[in-house]
C-alpha cells in the first residue's frame, strides 16, 4: 500500500512512523519536516497528504502535529477525506471499521513508540463495515463535500 505521511516536526515518534509503515512494506511518501525543503506548517504539511489520498497517488495518509487535532482538522478539509485523530487502539480500529477513515492523525505529545504499534496494528487489521447503516452515515460524510445544497 502507498500511504502519504506528513508531521510538521522531526520527532522520534515520526521517523518511527516511518520505519514501522516500512517494515510492515508499505511504500512512504513523506511531506512537512520529514521531507527537505517541505513546507512544515502542519496546515500545509497535512493537507499536501491528505490531496495523495483524495487524488488517489496514496492509498491512506497517517498526518501528525503536537496535539493531532490541528492535523486531522487540516485534513478534513481535503474533499474525499475521512481523517481520525486516534490515540488509542480501540479508536483506530472504530474509525477504520465505522468511518472508513483513509486518513489517520497522530499527536506527537501522546503517542509513544509502543502505542504507535498498536495503533498502526488496529488501523491495518481493521476492514471498513458492510453494515447499509454505516454505509449510508460514511456516504453522508462525503455529501458533506458536495457542499450543503445537498440534502444529507
Amino acid at each position: 500500500m502507498r500511504i502519504s505521511v506528513s508531521s510538521d516536526m522531526d520527532e522520534p515518534v515520526a521517523r518511527a512512523l516511518v520505519a514501522q509503515l516500512r517494515e510492515r512494506g508499505h511504500d512512504v511518501v513523506s511531506h512537512g519536516a520529514l521531507r527537505p525543503g517541505d513546507d512544515p506548517q502542519w496546515a500545509a504539511c497535512s493537507a499536501a497528504a491528505a490531496r495523495d489520498v483524495a487524488e488517489g497517488s496514496a492509498d491512506q495518509a497517517v498526518v501528525c502535529c503536537w496535539t493531532g487535532t490541528g492535523a486531522s482538522i487540516a485534513a478534513n478539509k481535503v474533499a474525499g477525506v475521512r481523517a481520525a485523530l486516534c490515540t488509542d487502539a480501540y479508536t483506530a480500529d472504530g474509525a477504520r471499521r465505522w468511518n472508513d477513515a483513509n486518513v489517520l492523525a497522530l499527536s506527537l505529545r501522546l503517542t509513544s513508540e509502543p502505542l504507535l504499534k498498536e495503533i498502526l496494528d488496529a488501523w491495518f487489521a481493521a476492514a471498513p463495515s458492510e453494515d447499509a447503516e454505516d454505509r449510508e452515515n460514511v456516504a453522508r460524510v462525503g455529501r458533506l463535500d458536495l457542499g450543503r445544497t445537498v440534502p444529507l
